[in-house]
């Protein structure tokens, strides 16, 4: 059994977020276990062996972007948030608590120019926000502080359009540390 309480579970964005403050995830009692580039499929399937096999108090899931950047292929949004319910679903059956976060604003993909996701990424977020609220689960939402007038990530925030940088970090810090409690 681990002493460990909240697991941080998703791509790159969580994966990156410990290199970039690794003090946060200490003084808060987290364990990290993002990999960078999977998608939402990849990461229930990794669901039991990263999170519940581990006891936490809490998982936070922060996944999505790189489905709607078709990292596997096309996905639609509803199978997304299958993918999301699932994970949630394996939590809850294992007295875990679940914070879902909004994905990120992105309007941009650096490695998939052609695909415009700032709308798709505005609509999982209504989709997992609604999920949220219809089972009381804890939603946190980064997308509203972080969001440009392009539907993208601030440029104080992240630099290359989807990762924050260590700016974008203390933000989502400052926002999620009242659900870590």
């Amino acid at each position: 059994m681990i002493s460990k309480k909240n697991i941080f579970i998703g791509d790159s964005i969580t994966e990156f977020w410990e290199n970039e403050n690794p003090t946060f995830f200490v003084n808060n009692s987290i364990i990290n276990k993002g990999i960078s580039g999977q998608t939402t499929i990849e990461i229930a399937n990794r669901f039991n062996n990263d999170v519940v096999l581990l006891k936490p108090e809490k998982v936070i899931i922060l996944a999505g972007i790189n489905d709607i950047a078709e990292n596997s292929g096309p996905i639609s949004l509803e199978q997304i948030m299958e993918n999301i319910i699932s994970m949630s679903d394996l939590a809850l059956a294992n007295n875990i608590r679940v914070v879902l976060c909004s994905v990120l604003p992105a309007n941009k993909f650096y490695w998939h120019p052609k695909i415009k996701p700032a709308d798709k990424v505005i609509q999982l977020n209504q989709m997992i926000f609604t999920f949220a609220k219809n089972n009381n689960l804890t939603y946190v939402d980064y997308y509203s502080s972080m969001v440009d007038d392009k539907k993208g990530i601030l440029k104080k925030y992240g630099n290359d359009g989807v990762h924050p940088n260590l700016n974008g970090y203390q933000k989502m810090e400052e926002i999620i540390l009242p659900f870590l409690k």
